[in-house]
């Protein structure tokens, strides 16, 4: 079982402190939005500082191996790497889509039924548009026709 401490220095490490709503707070008034608008911008920011860093260490590891196996190593390392880049700059964007949201006041809110999404699952994932149980339906679905 993890001490307060402990808990404390993991959300610390995730770069949030949860949400305090106070009594009668207005779901995603100014507070709510200011809070997950902090969450998203600091994602950003680390996820372009991890682009810089494969810019660079790239730059830095780039180099012509005399041999085939340690040539092929490297480009399947550089391919990896590039790969992940690749996910984090849709998910930049997925993340600049959801700061619009929140400026033009929609966010919060599910895009299928219209009910709250709710505090704690968009910590949890901050870019989430579905609440839990249209996600829920909409995995359902997408494994029955997969199958």
């Amino acid at each position: 079982m993890p001490t307060k401490a402990k808990a404390k220095s993991s959300q610390l490490i995730r770069g949030f402190e949860p949400y305090k709503e106070t009594k009668g707070e207005e779901y995603m008034g100014d507070p709510m939005r200011a809070h997950f608008t902090s969450i998203l911008n600091k994602w950003k920011l680390e996820l372009m500082q991890e682009v810089d860093r494969t810019v660079h260490h790239m730059q830095d590891e780039a180099a012509n191996f005399p041999d085939p196996a340690d040539r092929a190593s490297q480009e399947e390392e550089f391919s990896l790497e590039l790969r992940a880049r690749d996910r984090e700059r849709k998910l930049i964007k997925k993340i600049d889509e959801t700061l619009q949201l929140i400026e033009d006041n929609d966010y919060g809110w599910c895009d299928s039924c219209g009910v709250e999404i709710g505090i704690r699952r968009l910590e949890a994932r901050p870019t989430a548009t579905l609440c839990i149980d249209c996600k829920t339906l909409a995995e359902i679905k997408e494994k029955q026709i997969g199958s």
